[in-house]
């Protein structure tokens, strides 16, 4: 793995919005061929039996994989969006903190296909992933507005909108 800047993953949690933010995703580590973050499970993630819901875990797949992938485009004025995202549940976790590594089964120009595993805080898989995401070209329609790329890759890059 490439060594992570302190200023990129500074850069990407801080651009972290709506849903990654609400649910307090952390990127530790970050590089076109790893993604390591962590999540502290609280109230906010558990479902009606006291573990974390399964959407949970299927948004760190996506979150994770999505910045790996962001991170691998070659043309940075390209845009990653999701296409699938195949979530397994292992084991319930009802408390602790989660640890979330994604790296690339594929890194195709149209596509990419990120494997995702979720460890629990005793080293014990919780859930595993696969997410495949389109690489849009610069500009293109996405749901009635022009997308727009880029992600940091370096000290003081700045992520569109920004």
């Amino acid at each position: 793995m490439s060594p992570t800047s302190s200023a990129l993953v500074a850069n990407i949690n801080s651009r972290l919005t709506g849903h990654d933010r609400a649910i307090g995703i952390e990127i530790c580590e970050a590089s076109s061929d790893r993604v390591e973050a962590k999540l502290v499970v609280g109230d906010r993630h558990r479902q009606i039996h006291g573990v974390v819901h399964g959407g949970v875990y299927a948004s760190l797949v996506e979150t994770a994989g999505s910045v790996g992938a962001l991170l691998a485009l070659r043309d940075k004025s390209r845009a990653i969006v999701g296409l699938e995202n195949h979530t397994s549940f292992l084991r319930a976790v009802r408390d602790g903190m989660l640890r979330i590594v994604a790296e690339p089964l594929t890194r195709g120009l149209r596509t990419q296909v990120w494997e995702v595993k979720i460890w629990n805080d005793q080293g014990k898989l919780a859930a595993t992933g696969r997410l495949r995401v389109l690489c849009l070209e610069a500009g293109a329609d996405l749901a009635g507005e022009r997308s727009q790329g880029g992600f940091p890759d370096g000290e003081g890059t700045e992520l569109p909108g920004g």
